[in-house]
This record gives C-alpha cells, sequence and structure tokens, in this order.
C-alpha cells in the first residue's frame, strides 16, 4: 500500500521531522490545530492502527512518549494531547497536539498555516531536546 505517509517515510514528500527510528517517523503536520502539532507514522505502512502487533503499536506508544517530552519543553502548553482518528490518511497515526484547553484539539475547527520557514524553526527546537 503506497500512502502519502509511505512516500513521506521514503523521502518522496519533504516533511519537517521531529523525531526517526528504524521504525518510526514524527513530523510537524502541515494542516495543524496549533502551533506544533505532531504527527508519529510507523514506517511500515498500516491502515488501522489496532491492526499493527503488540510489539509494534507498544513501540509506537513509547516513540511518541518520547516526542511528546520534548515538545513540552520548547511548546507553550499545558499538555500534550493525543488523539488517533485514522479517517484521513489510511495509514497509522498519532496526534501529537500541544494544548491547554480541550479545544486546542477540536479538529473541526480550522486549521493553521505556517511557513516553511517557521515549520522548519518549530521542528528544529523540537528535534534538538
Amino acid at each position: 500500500m503506497s500512502t502519502l505517509f509511505s512516500k513521506i517515510v521514503k523521502g518522496e514528500i519533504p516533511c519537517h521531522k521531529v523525531a526517526e527510528n528504524d521504525q518510526f517517523l514524527a513530523f510537524l503536520d502541515i494542516m495543524p490545530l496549533v502551533k506544533g502539532h505532531v504527527l508519529v507514522i510507523p514506517k511500515r505502512a498500516e491502515d488501522y492502527i489496532f491492526d499493527l502487533e503488540d510489539e509494534e503499536l507498544a513501540g509506537m506508544i513509547v516513540f511518541a512518549k518520547n516526542v511528546a517530552r520534548k515538545m513540552k519543553i520548547v511548546l507553550p502548553c499545558r499538555k500534550i494531547g493525543v488523539t488517533v482518528i485514522g479517517l484521513e490518511v489510511p495509514h497509522a497515526h498519532i496526534h501529537l497536539i500541544p494544548i491547554n484547553g480541550i479545544a486546542d484539539m477540536d479538529f473541526s475547527r480550522e486549521k493553521l498555516s505556517f511557513s516553511a520557514e517557521e515549520l522548519a524553526e518549530t521542528a528544529s527546537l523540537i528535534a534538538k531536546q
């Protein structure tokens, strides 16, 4: 299965990486709810997150936890919210969203837009932690 996220993993589509290992990739959402909204994906394409093998899902959660810790250091927020919706792209992914209130995770609201420079700067701040 070739997805938008598979193309990002292969380097065919650029992204603003914040963390990566041999199994997982974290990068900034280009249509974020708030500044610093990150997507965490397995490099292996799988549509439904609960179809991942137990070990892979556990590894993805631990990877996301480490990314969230880095995000919390550099982004002004009370917590890093976590959500899995899984309808937008047929590739399992976790949203990590800096939040100060529940409304910060309302996916029905208008998405934000940041310049490539702003995205690069945010990604770099998170990645350096």
